[in-house]
C-alpha cells in the first residue's frame, strides 16, 4: 500500500481537477507550517484569476508532522499542480555547496524565500514606520528605523559572516548559534539620538566576540576560505546594511524588530495621551476624548505580524519573478491575464537566473 505522502503528487491534484471537472486550473501548496499559510497566500494571491487558484496547507501526513524536510520530502511528487513553499534559512547564500542547498535553488517546483525566513520580511525597515501609526494613531516621525537598521547590519555584519560559514561548515569551532544570539539580539532601546546608546552597547558587545573569535581563529586556515565565502554572498545581495534579511527570523523579530517597535509605540502613545490632557478639554470630555483614543490603539506585536508592506524589497522580487515564470511556463493559457497586472504581481523589470 503506497504511504500517504506518496498518494499527493502533482498527478493527484491534476487528476482531482479533471474527475471534478474544474473550471480552472486548482495548484495545492504545501508550506512549512500553519503560520507560513497567511504568508504564502499574501505572496500568490495576486496571480490568482478566473483560471488558476492555489490551496495552500501543511503537508498531509499521518504523523502530522511539519517542517521544511517535511516539505522538501515530497520533492520526488511535486509539479505543475502540487508546488513546495519554505524558507531559504542559509540555503540561498550556501548556492550549490550541498545537496540541500542545491535542491532549494534549482528544484523548479520549489519556491523559498530569499530571505532567511518569512519573519525577515514582515520587519522591513521601510514598512516599520507605518506599523507604528496604525497601532498608535500617531503619525509623528520620532524614529528613523531605516538608519537604526542599517547601522544594527553594520555592526553585526562581521559577526553574521563567521556565523554563516561556519554553518556551512557545520563546525562549532568559530562561533555558535547562541553564542551568535547572545550577542546580536537586542531586547531593548534607547530611544534618544535614534538609538545611538542601544547601538554603542550592542558595538561593545560584538567587539567582545570579535576578540574572543580571533583568538580560537590565529593561524587558521578557514580564513582564506571565509573571505571567498564574503565573496559569495556579496554576489547574492548581502551588505554591510542589510544583514537583517539574512540572520534568523524569530531572532529578528522577537529581539530586535519588536523591542524596537514596542519602545517607539510607546512614546507615539504618551505624546498623544499628552495632547490631549493638555488640550482645553476639562472633565467628562476629556476623560471620554482619552477613551476614545485609548480605545483606537491596537497591538504592534500583532500588527507586525499581519505586515504585507514589503513587496518592494529586492529579495520578494526575486521570489515573485520565480512564480511569476513558473506560471507562464505551465499555465501558459493565463499567461495574457497576469501581463496585464504586472504592477499589482510585482514582476521585476529583471530576470533572476535562480541557478
Amino acid at each position: 500500500m503506497a504511504k500517504l505522502t506518496e498518494t499527493f503528487s502533482s498527478k493527484y491534484f491534476d487528476a482531482v481537477n479533471v474527475l471534478k471537472g474544474a473550471k480552472y486550473e486548482w495548484v495545492r501548496v504545501f508550506v512549512e507550517g500553519y503560520t507560513d499559510v497567511a504568508f504564502w497566500r499574501g505572496v500568490l494571491d495576486p496571480y490568482e484569476n478566473d483560471k488558476l487558484k492555489f490551496e495552500i496547507s501543511v503537508p498531509v501526513r499521518e504523523d502530522l508532522a511539519k517542517g521544511k524536510k517535511v516539505v522538501m520530502n515530497f520533492l520526488p511528487q511535486a509539479g505543475k499542480n502540487l508546488i513546495l513553499c519554505v524558507d531559504s534559512d542559509f540555503d540561498y547564500l550556501f548556492g550549490d555547496y550541498n545537496e540541500q542547498s542545491r535542491k532549494v535553488n534549482r528544484e523548479p517546483y520549489l519556491f523559498q524565500t530569499y530571505a532567511y525566513a518569512t519573519e525577515n520580511y514582515v520587519c522591513y525597515p521601510p514598512s516599520l514606520h507605518g506599523l507604528c501609526v496604525k497601532a498608535t494613531k500617531n503619525d509623528r516621525i520620532i524614529f528613523d528605523f531605516e538608519r537604526f537598521m542599517a547601522e544594527y547590519s553594520r555592526i553585526i555584519y562581521p559577526l553574521f559572516l563567521w556565523y554563516a560559514f561556519s554553518a556551512r561548515k557545520s563546525a562549532q569551532k568559530t562561533i555558535t548559534l547562541n553564542e551568535f544570539r547572545n550577542t546580536v539580539r537586542l531586547n531593548f532601546l534607547d530611544i534618544r539620538e535614534n538609538g545611538r546608546y542601544t547601538l554603542g552597547w550592542l558595538q561593545r558587545q560584538a567587539d567582545k566576540r570579535i576578540k574572543i573569535l580571533e583568538g580560537r581563529l590565529k593561524n587558521d586556515e578557514w580564513t582564506q576560505e571565509m573571505e571567498d565565502f564574503q565573496r559569495q554572498v556579496k554576489k547574492r545581495g548581502v551588505t554591510e546594511e542589510n544583514v537583517f534579511f539574512f540572520i534568523q527570523g524569530h531572532l529578528l523579530k522577537d529581539f530586535v524588530v519588536l523591542p524596537v517597535l514596542e519602545t517607539v509605540c510607546s512614546k507615539l502613545r504618551e505624546m498623544t495621551t499628552q495632547m490631549i490632557a493638555d488640550s482645553t478639554r476639562q472633565g467628562v470630555s476629556l476623560k471620554n476624548e482619552l477613551s476614545n483614543y485609548n480605545n483606537s490603539l491596537c497591538n504592534i506585536k500583532e500588527i507586525l505580524e499581519d505586515n504585507e508592506a514589503y513587496k518592494k524589497c529586492f529579495l520578494y522580487e526575486y521570489l515573485a519573478n520565480d512564480i511569476y515564470q513558473y506560471i507562464c511556463r505551465d499555465f501558459p493559457l493565463t499567461q495574457d491575464n497576469l501581463d496585464t497586472r504586472s504592477e499589482l504581481i510585482g514582476q521585476p523589470s529583471h530576470e533572476k537566473n535562480r541557478h
